[in-house]
């Protein structure tokens, strides 16, 4: 058995509905720009460009939300609502009609964005990191395996609400990717594995939420997610 020289980070887990064993997190991956209706919302044209990629730390994952405070060096944090898809298998070039196999089940997912520094990032040119890796920015909601839910789900409302507001409000069918041909394209790229997380797009509706704002994420047939921001750590 291997020793380490500083005690090692605990794994980064999601409780399962039905189960007592939790799904282990390895990778968290993240679609950009997957709805027609948000890449047109943040300037793009989604009849020609290909799946935007970015990761996000697994111990930014913040299983069933909660509280969460409010991350610093940022004036401008937006709420973008996600259906995940969490992983059993994986593989390098997995084929669009294998790629479901992968799949161990669904969440409701938060890609909290720092946006103003993510567009300081993309004029300058610079990586992303800092506006969509931070601390606690992925909160993840129960996990549903496929067999509870007779399927893969490609239809269905995801909603998301800010202090019982409705601000993003879509259809799952709208999706540009589909989650096959997103595990295909991911795979291109890396070797997909066990406890990777895919957090697959977010309908239009984006927009900016502070410290006491309670944020409720839905998607049709899966647990909801609660997140509270509070004011940030000192």
């Amino acid at each position: 058995m291997s020793t380490f020289v500083i005690p090692p980070h605990p794994t980064t887990s999601l409780p399962v509905a039905g189960e007592t064993g939790r799904f282990p997190v390895r990778r968290v991956f993240c679609v950009g720009r997957n709805y027609a209706d948000h890449t047109r919302e943040m300037g793009g044209d989604p009849r020609t460009q290909p799946p935007v990629f970015f990761t996000k730390p697994a111990d930014a994952v913040r299983p069933e939300g909660g509280t969460i405070p409010y991350p610093p060096a940022t004036e401008e944090l937006h709420h973008e609502v996600e259906l995940v898809a969490a992983l059993k298998g994986g593989g390098r070039g997995i084929p669009v009609a294998r790629a479901l196999g992968a799949v161990y089940g669904y969440a409701v997912g938060i890609d909290l964005t720092r946006r103003d520094l993510q567009a300081r990032a993309k004029a300058a040119g610079e990586p992303w990191d800092a506006a969509k890796g931070f601390d606690l920015g992925a909160p993840v909601g129960v996990v549903s395996p496929c067999e509870s839910l007779d399927g893969h789900p490609t239809q269905g409302r995801i909603q998301l609400s800010v202090n019982g507001q409705v601000r993003q409000s879509g259809d799952l069918s709208q999706m540009i990717w589909s989650v096959a041909e997103i595990i295909h394209h991911l795979s291109g790229l890396w070797e997909l594995r066990p406890g990777d997380l895919i957090f697959t797009g977010t309908p239009s509706g984006v927009g900016a939420c502070g410290p006491g704002d309670h944020l409720e994420a839905v998607i049709a047939g899966l647990a909801s997610l609660e997140v509270t921001l509070v004011p940030p750590r000192h």
